[in-house]
């Protein structure tokens, strides 16, 4: 069974950091996709950066450009989303998901997702 598994959400306040880890097991491919998406209260889910396994290819929403860093662990089949400078427009339910071979962050393209964790910056 193919899982993904969120975890290193948390409450922090403007400014600080945050690391958010994804757990990837289920599965074998040498060509897939993981994208970190969020959802705030209300609003749509949102694509916040994803990333090649096979080449490190990353891509990050604008407003997040210099702030987060999507990184993989492969041998721990781990990717992880360091986030620093946390603004309050940060806040919301991060996930991860799945994708194979499309790469992009529009959420249709995924079809395995994690069951989220919880990021909430304070001002």
């Amino acid at each position: 069974e193919v899982q993904l598994v969120e975890s290193g959400g948390g409450l922090v306040q403007a400014g600080g950091s945050l690391t958010l880890s994804c757990a990837v097991s289920g599965f074998t491919a040498d060509n897939y996709v993981i994208g970190w998406f969020r959802q705030a209260p209300g609003k749509r889910r949102e694509g916040v950066s994803c990333i090649k396994s096979y080449d490190g290819t990353a891509w990050y929403k604008d407003s997040v450009k210099g702030r987060f860093t999507i990184f993989s662990d492969k041998p721990k089949n781990m990717v992880h989303l360091r986030m620093a400078n946390l603004k309050p427009e940060d806040t919301g339910v991060y996930y991860c998901a799945r994708s194979l071979g499309a790469f992009g962050p529009a959420p249709g393209m995924y079809d395995v997702w994690g069951q989220g964790t919880q990021v909430t910056v304070s001002s």
